[in-house]
Formats: C-alpha cells, sequence, structure tokens
C-alpha cells in the first residue's frame, strides 16, 4: 500500500481521485489547500504527490519544486484544467513524474498512478544499487528468488520486469550490457515497439557507475519541434541549463524513438555531440556534460540513412555499440518466466495473494504472437488478474483476440485444419504451410531428403532451414 498526498481546491475532483487510489489499494490524503499539502508532505513523505496547477493558494508548480527539492523519492504528478503543452514542459523541468488535464479518463489516471509509482520504485533501487551492499555490474533483483529463483531465469533491468528472460537472445543481450555498462561510448538500441528496449537502457544505467545519477528519457514522438528543441539545446542562456543533458548530470539520457526526430534537430545533435565527444577526448569536458548517450529506434536507423531520411552522420555517431532487442514471438521460452513475474509484480502492487494460470490459458498464452510484445503481455496479465472470480486465471479472463482463433483448411485435404491465433503475421502463418507441406512431401519419398529437395526444387541446406531444426529421419516423418 503506497501512501498517497492529493492537493486540488475542487472538491468532487479531489474525492474522485481519492476513490481511485483507495480502489487501487493505496493509502490517499486529500487537501484543499496548498499550505495543507505542503505541510501534509513533510509530515507524511508520501510516495506520490498528485497536484492541482492553480490551487488558490499556492502555485502547484511552486508545490512541485519544493517536494523534488526536500522529498526526491516522493513522485509529482499534475493535474490541471489549464493544459497547455507549455506547462507540461515547465512541470517536467521542475521534476514531475507526468502531467493529466482535466478532464482525464479514469484509466489514464490509474495507469498514471501505477506508473508513477513504479518509477519510485527503480529510482529507490538506483539509489540501493549505489551503496556498497551492490557490486558493480550486478543486475537489481526484483525479488528474492524471483530474478535468478525458479527456472534459472534472468532478471534483467527495471522492477516492472520488461526483461526477464532464459533465452539465448537475453542471456546475450545481459553479457553484453555487463561489457560495456561502464563505457562512455553512445548506445543504439533497435526493436519493435513494446520489446523492451527503455528496460535495457534502464539496465545499462542501473548497473553501470552511474546509476546513483538521473536517468531522463526524451520522447521524440511526443513533443512538437520547437518544444524538443528547447529540450534538447534551451533556447538561450536562461533556459540552457533545463535541457534534459544538464538535468540528467552524470547520470543517463536516452532519446527515444530518435528515428522520428526532424532532420534540423538531427543535424544540431550531431554537432553537439561531436563538441562533447571532443571535449571528452581532451579531458575539457565540464561536469554539467557528463552523461551516457542513449539512443532508441523502432525502425532500422541504417536503412533509414540509406533511404536518405535519417543523417548518416548522426547515424554513425550515435550507433558505436548497436544493440537489437528482439521481439517476443522470437524468444518464446521468455514468455513463462515473464508471465511468472507479472503476476507477482501484480500481487505486491494490490498486496493480493499472487494468482495461478491454468494450463490451456498458460498454452494460449505461449501460442499467441504478440504484436505488442512485452507490452501486451504485461497488460493481458494484469487484465486477467482483474478479471479472475478466484486465484486461478482461465481463458475467459484473458483479451478476446489471445483466445480467438483463425481455423484454415489445407487445399489439398479439406479434412487437415490449421488453428493460429488472431494476429499471427502473414510470415508464420507462410512457415506453417511450407513445413506441413515439406513433411508431406518428406513421407512421399520415403524421408528421403535428397528426393524432397530435388522434387520441390530446393537445396538439401535450404530444406534444413525451412524446417528450423536438424531433425532426424524418424522426427521429419513424425
Amino acid at each position: 500500500m503506497s501512501k498517497i498526498v492529493i492537493v486540488d481546491d475542487e472538491a468532487p475532483i479531489l474525492d474522485l481521485i481519492g476513490q481511485v487510489c483507495r480502489r487501487m489499494g493505496h493509502n490517499p490524503a486529500m487537501f484543499e489547500t496548498g499550505r495543507e499539502g505542503l505541510a501534509a508532505l513533510e509530515r507524511i513523505r508520501p510516495d506520490l504527490m498528485i497536484v492541482d496547477l492553480r490551487i488558490g493558494d499556492v502555485n502547484g508548480l511552486d508545490i512541485i519544486q519544493q517536494c523534488r527539492e526536500d522529498h526526491p523519492r516522493t513522485q509529482v504528478v499534475m493535474v490541471t484544467g489549464y493544459g497547455s503543452v507549455e506547462t507540461a514542459v515547465e512541470a517536467m523541468k521542475l521534476g514531475a513524474f507526468d502531467y493529466l488535464t482535466k478532464p482525464f479518463a479514469l484509466e489514464d489516471l490509474q495507469k498514471t498512478i501505477t506508473r508513477a509509482l513504479q518509477e519510485g520504485a527503480v529510482e529507490a533501487e538506483a539509489l540501493a544499487a549505489a551503496s556498497p551492499a551492490t557490486t558493480p555490474g550486478s543486475t537489481l533483483p526484483v525479488e528474492a528468488g524471483a530474478a535468478q529463483g525458479q527456472g534459472g531465469g534472468l532478471a534483467l533491468g527495471v522492477p516492472t520486469g520488461e526483461f526477464i528472460g532464459e533465452s539465448p537472445q537475453m542471456k546475450e543481450i545481459l553479457n553484453l550490457v555487463r561489457k560495456i555498462a561502464d563505457r562512455d561510448s553512445p548506445v543504439l538500441l533497435e526493436g519493435e515497439f513494446g520489446s523492451g528496449k527503455q528496460a535495457v537502457a534502464r539496465m545499462l544505467h542501473n548497473t553501470s557507475r552511474r546509476r546513483g545519477a538521473p536517468f531522463k528519457v526524451l520522447h521524440c514522438s511526443s513533443l512538437p519541434e520547437n518544444l524538443l528543441d528547447q529540450e534538447l539545446f534551451g533556447d538561450g542562456s536562461v533556459t540552457a541549463i533545463h535541457t534534459i543533458f544538464h538535468r540528467a548530470e552524470g547520470g543517463t539520457v536516452v532519446i527515444d524513438e530518435i528515428n522520428v526526430m526532424p532532420v534540423r534537430l538531427q543535424s544540431l545533435l550531431e554537432g553537439f555531440l561531436e563538441d562533447l565527444n571532443a571535449r571528452r577526448m581532451t579531458g575539457q569536458l565540464p561536469p554539467a556534460l557528463d552523461f551516457r548517450f542513449i539512443a532508441t529506434s523502432s525502425v532500422s536507423l541504417e536503412q533509414l540513412a540509406r533511404e536518405g531520411k535519417f543523417r548518416e552522420d548522426l547515424y554513425y555517431r550515435i550507433s558505436v555499440i548497436p544493440m537489437t532487442v528482439p521481439p517476443l514471438r522470437s524468444r518464446r521460452s521468455d514468455i513463462e518466466p515473464l508471465i511468472r513475474h507479472f503476476l507477482l509484480h501484480y500481487s505486491l502492487l494490490t498486496h493480493t495473494p499472487a494468482k495461478e494460470v491454468d494450463h490451456y490459458t498458460a498454452k494460449l498464452l505461449e501460442d499467441y504472437p504478440w504484436p505488442g510484445n512485452v507490452g501486451e503481455l504485461r497488460n493481458a496479465v494484469e487484465r486477467a488478474c482483474s478479471f479472475a472470480d478466484d486465484e486461478r486465471i482461465r481463458p475467459a479472463d484473458l483479451p478476446p483476440k489471445i483466445t480467438r482463433k483463425v481455423e484454415v483448411s489445407d487445399e489439398e485435404n479439406q479434412e487437415l485444419k490449421h488453428h493460429l491465433p488472431v494476429g499471427t503475421p502473414l510470415g508464420d502463418f507462410i512457415k506453417k504451410q511450407e513445413r506441413l507441406f515439406i513433411r508431406e512431401t518428406l513421407k512421399f519419398n520415403d524421408g528421403s531428403r535428397e528426393k524432397t529437395a530435388s522434387m520441390l526444387g530446393i537445396s538439401i541446406a535450404t530444406l534444413y532451414r525451412k524446417m528450423g531444426l536438424k531433425l532426424e529421419r524418424d522426427k521429419l516423418l513424425g
């Protein structure tokens, strides 16, 4: 149960936010004046403060500033009916975690509260990691036994568990992170939406010598060009010290979805990073600009550069250490440990017993292609926990698109049916059809791989590759 202080001079809004917090299992304390809220901040020392911009007696921005200065572990969310991007940017500069504009959807409020508390947990673990009890290069345990417990899974990254895995791909990423954690070379993380690029970035930060310093993320897709420019470079001597690079002094800066950055800003960023590199090489880098640079992209920057859609010089500047985060569908052995972790995380968040997943439900989750990757899996598990009538999750508790399947008849044998989850990529379906056709052709040729390859017009090497595994004859004949 987290402690939350809410400050809003509109009684109905104050009561509504309080009810939402209580339903989520938290302990809210509600106040209608800024002075009462500030006094409660000293007295309660909450995990989260939700504050209105215009309270009447105190400016909400002043409360944010005082909270972040005196109580850095308290996360702050601003709520206001006077919404503007400029105000949002100012609130974020002062240290607010997020910003909601009235009227807001209750679902958005709940998600923001959850993310803010998770961010607080991340910062707390980062501070703990900086203590002598944590050795450099070690990952941050999510829960005793959960990180490397059942099944030997590796806890990679943040307390939300977005990088937990037993697959060779995840072990390779973990090894690479350990090797480069304390280097200052720029890192480029590429991978699909939801695959966990930011989780890898957090792991790089949390396992490095910079783990006790700020970890700042700038989302290129969420700001217009003028504000993105201001966040990166400021607009003069007054605001230059408020850029994301200065606010991350000694820590890590993540430029998220750099592929959508306007070309004009790409040019400025390349020059900025070149200047920093020159200063670092000559030992003239000021402490305020000492940070680790990480960029993420959901598409191939190399391909964009070839097409003239991304500056080639910037691509080479930021991709000194490139890493590709694989989609969840290519590492299905990670699905089960991820489910286990999300169940545990939901249990700790709601202060309820951890739920179990029945066998058929687990099979559905493992077979689904997860186009939204780890983020979609996390949301599906959270929904299932909310819908389950008892301590066991069943298929009816899952999102409909996971339980729905497409039935496809074989063209040659109408009695032969394929059942694939809705959302299965076309490539996966084609591979299934190819494997089936190869298997039937092998049976026709009494298992002769040479005859089968000749009949199909492919090489034996291609035959093996399309089957996916080096199988013995009796296994191929099934």
